[in-house]
């Protein structure tokens, strides 16, 4: 093991902060040296997160990049949309890599960021910034100075298609992605539309053919497929604290064999540590992945109407924002992809 790389996070207060806290403290190739949080700053993290007690010891501090940057290799940038473009060039300017787990970064196209989010303040960084999907761009994750951490949604889908759209055996436009997730994936912020009196007993679709993570899904699924690919995507709200399933559809280029397919997904994912395609007859649940790295899989043909129905599942904090970024950073460090993730899911 080299020396530990010192690390910053960003924006520590809310939930993606929480758990980049959790496993990077226990990260035994890394140094926490900062937490930030404007909210806080001052108090110690574990008087806002008991659960860190004894754990960490540090106390919130101003998120000033002038300041952190001369003492940090690496920061995660768990703040919003549009601050995260504004404070990402300042840490690069001054040698420090960033893994970004808002959106501001995970785009090529400037047009379609701004076109679902807001003006772009940094667009000569797109270009080089490299989309944090580990399964498809880990070559290139290993030497960027930029990564833009893929959205929760768009995580648990990617993954489910990208051997049947990479291996031309689907139709690309005929894909539909219908995922339930826990209501972490809103934040921490007090909300009305997430407050307990509003979310028990109850399930919900929002953002119906809408939501901002439709272009970044389908960013991807065309570089796979090499030509425009489209998808439908209706995300629901249930009540529970995390975790996101998606049940995804693809019409066949032509008939298909579950051995046959079942062969393309473990050709595609051979030495992936994070990916495990379930036995038949299993079907992954968020139970089975909760607080762990794994995205797990599953599929059947439908063969009577052409299709195919992939099963994904994965922790939306986790796999879905600071696991994933944690995952990153080992490429980026040079560490095992597996270092400080290797985390048993908590079930039931």
């Amino acid at each position: 093991m080299t020396a530990r790389v010192r690390v910053a996070v960003y924006g520590a207060s809310g939930y993606t902060g929480l758990e980049l806290m959790r496993i990077l403290v226990r990260h035994p190739g890394v140094e926490l040296a900062f937490a930030t949080s404007r909210e806080y700053q001052g108090r110690p993290v574990a008087e806002v997160f008991p659960a860190l007690t004894d754990i960490v010891t540090l106390s919130f501090v101003e998120p000033d990049p002038a300041a952190l940057a001369s003492n940090t290799e690496v920061v995660f940038l768990a703040v919003p949309h549009k601050t995260a473009m504004e404070v990402a060039p300042r840490f690069l300017a001054a040698g420090v890599r960033v893994v970004d787990l808002s959106a501001d970064f995970r785009f090529r196209d400037q047009a379609v960021y701004e076109g679902w989010y807001q003006p772009h303040s940094a667009p000569e960084l797109l270009s080089e910034a490299v989309y944090g999907l580990p399964e498809l761009h880990r070559h290139k994750i290993r030497t960027a100075r930029l990564v833009g951490n893929p959205g929760c949604y768009p995580t648990c889908v990617i993954l489910g298609l990208a051997p049947l759209v990479k291996g031309r055996l689907v139709h690309p436009d005929s894909l539909i992605a219908d995922c339930k997730s826990g209501v972490t994936g809103a934040g921490r912020g007090a909300s009305l539309a997430t407050s307990y009196c509003e979310v028990t007993d109850n399930l919900k679709a929002y953002k119906v053919g809408e939501h901002r993570h439709t272009p970044e899904m389908e960013q991807e699924l065309s570089l796979l497929a090499g030509r425009k690919a489209t998808i439908t995507f209706t995300p629901h709200l249930v009540p529970m604290s995390r975790g996101i399933l998606g049940t995804l559809y693809a019409q066949m280029v032509k008939p298909l064999t579950d051995d046959e397919v079942r062969k393309v997904y473990r050709a595609f994912y051979r030495d992936m540590p994070f990916v495990r395609l379930m036995p038949p007859g299993i079907w992954p649940s968020t139970q089975q992945v909760r607080a762990s790295n794994y995205c797990d899989l599953a599929f059947k043909v439908d063969q009577e109407r052409g299709r195919v129905v992939v099963v994904s599942a994965i922790d939306n904090l986790t796999r879905g924002a600071s696991g994933q970024a944690v995952h990153n950073f080992n490429l980026m460090a040079g560490f095992p992809e597996t270092l400080g993730l290797d985390l048993v899911p908590l079930a039931p």
